[in-house]
């Protein structure tokens, strides 16, 4: 089963992945680690939650004004 990764900067260094398939967090100190944890995390997650997956997640950006 192919599921989406997205990946953040963490404010105390390494990275914070999150699966928006299923709502799975989880951090890494590298890219590799944090995915890997989410795979772990994800597969536990789904022994329990069974996913229907209906459609393949979409990711995009938007703008929003700048505040001072």
């Amino acid at each position: 089963m192919e599921l989406s990764a997205v990946l953040s900067p963490a404010i105390e260094g390494g990275y914070v992945a999150f699966n928006p398939e299923t709502g799975t967090t989880t951090q890494g100190e590298t890219i590799e680690e944090a995915i890997t944890n989410l795979q772990e995390a994800t597969e536990l997650y789904l022994e329990e939650f069974p996913l229907t997956v209906i459609g393949r997640s979409l990711l995009t950006t938007f703008q929003i004004a700048s505040h001072a």
